[in-house]
């Protein structure tokens, strides 16, 4: 796919918005780009003598920073000065990554900028939340994960911490400030003036937490067990050395199961007892010595024949060839002005208008004052007298019809927004409540409703349900929904004006389009588990479902700027998102130039320490520390403290010791924090910004979980409700879209509803 030039398009759905990007590394950079490819005029604002954080930030800003013009300001970095200050009154967005202190000497604290330019949007994403009690410490993901304990929480190829190599919480943060803006946009609409939408590399940490960490009062014997981190997960290794990621059980093909049946029962029995149960494939030994006997590739093809989700742990970037990933548009051929004619991560979700890479203008430098010809002076005006604080989203009215992970997680940021969702269930309860910890960790600020969908008795139910709503939400196979007469088709017939969304697994368009997927397979295709599992061992799955989440996050924002286009044209629409689709777009590590190969990434080491010497794990001689000194004045700093041998110099010190004397030298390192479940929920930092959400539950008593993912300052999140119980609203829903207590009876004899 190449970019469409913009001759003969309709216009943009962020047409006329204006964007100053003032950040770097991933999260700022590329919560822009999504802005810039809905249609903004994005600029990439830098200050000379800035220190370059990454470890390899020139392919990444090639991919974040395509189609921003560059500007440079002169002079002092501190206070705002005149260019600067004529920018931003004609900005509607400013993306920053600055900590308090540094926006503070800069003048670009909220205080000052919210009251020189009362309509302006500003998005902080920073390291820390500005109400914590580490709000200045340096943005470095593997720091905030030490901190947190998240590098604890991996299971890796050797007992303790492991670096984590996939940078999913920069990612995750940059989808949470790109919706932030979105939301506080249509807030600005609404109420006449511009403010906060902060996030954090800290929140977006916190996203994939939300299935592990939550404490009950009176918790469920499966609720208060929770997943362990050390159950054994499908990755098989096939003849040809290559590895296969086999999501449930694949029993039921015919290969697996003539070779089972070949076996015997004794012989599956003495190969699963080899290893722990899996809650996923009760014959896992078995299904490990059985792929071994032959090539991946096959397995491959003859699982997908049969409907069983799998795919080969691939080698980074191999993915750029799927015809999948270039059926969707996931992959974009990209007129670098530096490498030519490169293939990139293209747009991840579907949309109308679209968004589209337009061209690219990466390391191309303009000026002030062509920027300000182009956004000419609009007219004041006046902002409106303050009113009772009111969510993003309030107002909003969402059904979710979706089950599992990726639809209920975006339909429980939609609520976090202020948004009124109801969840619409079976009867016997979405197939992921049987995993109560996890179930309650996605589905908190929702009404839930039991009821039978695709059933004649509860057609009326489901088309009043369908007008009622603004938006729809699912992630159920389209074949599935169809079936259930709750695909886009039928319910537009009830809504003409209504917004839907699903999120697939492969994305909507090539053969691949309704087929199975979890979130293990996009790891491993996109070559994630390879790089996780570190130099020489075999693939390593991220228990924290990342690519899940990537998947709801990229329709939360599908579905605000089909909301924006809804507000401007009173017109609904489908809009699309995926699991590959957000999984691609963290392949901008690297490209594949017109010379066919793939850019160099750094990988993890063998011992799944660190990928440089400046940035890994180390052992003191009392606990783990974590180093991220990724500036050249701080790598220069840290040569000097540890000498030539940095492992030998922290091996034979205290940690407490090394820390101090790494911190006074200016390098920038933490301890890795373990056991962090309940010191988590216990810790008053945490609480105090924002990091935790506490309410009543029906069956579980007081819950308290992870609290918001954003800071929109004057405007408050909806973080009151705990995830429902089976039924717990359904009588009150029906009510409300007008099914009476006799018709409810009816379908409760039948079994077709289930009323808590």
């Amino acid at each position: 796919m190449s970019p469409t030039p913009a001759a003969d398009m309709p216009a943009q759905i962020l047409a006329g918005l204006r964007v100053l990007d003032l950040s770097h590394g991933i999260p700022g950079p590329m919560a822009a780009l999504q802005l810039s490819e809905a249609g903004a005029d994005v600029v990439k604002v830098t200050i000379p003598g800035e220190a370059r954080d990454e470890d390899a930030p020139d392919i990444l800003a090639a991919v974040l920073d395509r189609f921003k013009q560059r500007i440079v300001l002169d002079g002092a970095a501190d206070g705002i000065d005149d260019t600067l200050d004529r920018l931003l009154a004609e900005a509607d967005v400013l993306i920053h990554d600055l900590p308090p202190a540094v926006a503070r000497r800069r003048g670009l604290d909220d205080a000052r900028l919210f009251a020189r330019y009362p309509r302006l949007i500003v998005s902080a994403v920073t390291g820390w939340p500005a109400t914590h009690a580490k709000a200045e410490a340096p943005a470095r993901e593997t720091l905030v994960l030490a901190a947190l304990g998240i590098l604890d929480e991996q299971p890796g190829h050797r007992p303790g911490p492991v670096f984590v190599r996939m940078p999913f919480a920069s990612w995750t943060a940059g989808w949470l400030a790109a919706i932030a803006v979105v939301a506080r946009l249509i807030a600005r609409t609404r109420d006449g003036h511009g403010g906060a939408a902060h996030t954090s590399l800290a929140q977006a940490a916190l996203v994939p937490m939300t299935m592990h960490w939550s404490r009950a009062e009176t918790p469920s014997p499966a609720f208060a067990k929770g997943l362990s981190k050390d159950i054994p997960i499908p990755l098989h290794q096939a003849s040809d050395g290559r590895w296969i990621h086999v999501h449930y059980s694949p029993d039921k093909a015919p290969w697996m199961a003539d070779a089972l049946a070949a076996m015997g029962p004794d012989a599956v029995r003495r190969e699963n007892a080899r290893f722990a149960p899996s809650h996923v494939a009760p014959n896992y030994g078995a299904n490990k010595a059985i792929i071994a006997g032959r090539p991946a590739a096959d397995w491959v093809a003859h699982f997908w024949a049969h409907d069983v989700a799998a795919q080969i742990a691939a080698p980074f970037g191999e993915i750029y060839a799927d015809p999948q990933a270039a059926a969707n548009g996931f992959v974009a051929t990209v007129e670098d002005p530096v490498l030519g004619a490169t293939l990139q991560p293209g747009v991840p979700f579907t949309v109308a208008p679209a968004s589209r890479i337009r061209h690219s203008t990466a390391g191309l430098e303009t000026d002030a004052d062509a920027i300000l010809r182009r956004w000419t002076p609009r007219a004041a005006v006046a902002v409106p007298a303050a009113t009772a604080p009111r969510a993003p989203l309030d107002g909003l009215k969402v059904l979710d019809l979706g089950a599992y992970l990726a639809g209920p997680f975006a339909t429980m940021l939609l609520a976090d927004l202020g948004a009124d969702v109801i969840k619409v269930e079976p009867p016997t309860g979405d197939a992921m409540r049987r995993l109560e910890r996890q179930f309650a960790g996605i589905q908190r600020g929702k009404r839930g409703l039991a009821m039978m969908l695709g059933r004649p008795e509860t057609g009326a139910a489901t088309a009043a349900l369908a007008r009622w709503a603004d938006v729809v939400h699912h992630n159920i196979r389209r074949p599935a929904a169809r079936k259930l007469g709750v695909d886009y088709d039928t319910l537009k017939a009830e809504h003409a004006d209504i917004v839907y969304c699903h999120v697939s697994s492969y994305g909507p368009l090539g053969e691949r389009a309704d087929w199975p997927g979890f979130d293990q397979l996009f790891q491993a295709a996109c070559g994630w588990e390879v790089e996780n599992g570190g130099a020489g061992n075999p693939p390593l799955w991220l228990r924290f479902g990342i690519v899940d989440f990537y998947g709801g996050l990229a329709s939360v924002f599908a579905t605000l700027l089909a909301r924006v286009e809804h507000g401007r044209s009173g017109a609904g629409q489908a809009v699309a998102a995926s699991l590959l689709g957000g999984a691609m777009l963290t392949m901008a590590e690297a490209i594949i130039p017109a010379n066919g190969g793939l850019t160099p990434i750094a990988h993890l080491d063998h011992a799944q320490m660190g990928v440089l010497r400046h940035h890994r794990l180390y052992a003191t001689g009392t606990d783990w520390i974590a180093v991220a000194a990724l500036a050249d004045r701080e790598r220069a700093a840290f040569d000097v403290v540890v000498g030539a041998d940095a492992g030998a110099w922290l091996a034979g010190r205290d940690a407490d010791a090394a820390l101090s004397q790494l911190a006074e030298a200016g390098v920038p390192a933490e301890r890795v924090a373990r056991a962090q479940h309940d010191a988590f929920l216990d810790s008053a930092d945490h609480a105090a910004a924002g990091l935790h959400a506490d309410y009543p539950h029906r069956e579980y008593g007081h819950v308290r979980q992870i609290g918001g993912f954003w800071d929109f300052d004057d405007l408050p999140l909806h973080l009151g409700l705990a995830s429902p119980a089976l039924g717990e609203h359904t009588a009150e829903t029906l009510a409300m879209v007008g099914i009476d207590a006799a018709a409810r009876a009816a379908l409760s004899a039948q079994g077709l509803i289930h009323q808590a």
